[in-house]
């Protein structure tokens, strides 16, 4: 589990279809083979580590399902080690998920904030909420506005600074995942009473 609070701006040494290296020096301080890392919001193992660098392997379905396969040498990354039972809960809970892909439509300057435009798919937008929370790419950040078919975020100049979104284009893919108290509510609602329940 993660908080969505980058630890580090890592780089992309090497990627292929099924492997990635990453260069990073605060995440590499502690770790451990099997220890689990998010990369711009995608939970990953390391299977090697130095101390300048670890690598991940990357499954078919971890490069449909996020963004990771736009990413080349010389990407600027999002880094965040698992969460300690002591550490402080200073974002959201974010489970390195990722539900999907949303698309930055557009950016604006607002005082010192830049204003991010994202589209995003249709069957995430219902776990979008004004004011709530969702990782993009990882970092937790609150939504602003929300459309039918988009949302937008205030990005302030520190995260702009110690994230990937100072480098992010328009058109550009960027890793979703939504807060996950919705996502067990509307689970819950779903869910037909059924009394042979209250008898087990």
């Amino acid at each position: 589990m993660f908080t969505g609070i980058v630890e580090e701006l890592g780089v992309v040494a090497k990627i292929s279809n099924n492997a990635m290296t990453v260069q990073a020096s605060k995440v590499t301080e502690d770790l451990k083979l099997g220890d689990s890392i998010a990369v711009n919001g995608t939970c990953l193992t390391a299977v090697n580590f130095s101390r300048t660098d670890f690598s991940v392997d990357l499954s078919p379905e971890t490069m449909r399902r996020t963004s990771l396969g736009q990413l080349s040498e010389g990407s600027p990354v999002n880094l965040e080690r698992a969460l300690l039972a002591s550490d402080r809960m200073g974002g959201h809970i974010v489970q390195g998920h990722v539900d999907g892909t949303g698309r930055v439509m557009s950016s604006r300057v607002d005082g010192d904030s830049i204003i991010f435009h994202i589209r995003v798919p249709k069957r995430l937008n219902p776990y979008i909420v004004e004011k709530g929370f969702i990782a993009v790419d990882g970092i937790s950040l609150t939504v602003v506005k929300r459309g039918a078919s988009s949302f937008t975020l205030a990005v302030i100049p520190y995260t702009l600074k110690n994230t990937n979104l100072a480098s992010v284009s328009i058109g550009d893919r960027v890793n979703l995942e939504a807060d996950i108290l919705a996502k067990y509510v509307e689970n819950l609602l779903d869910r037909k009473y059924d009394p042979e329940d209250k008898k087990s």
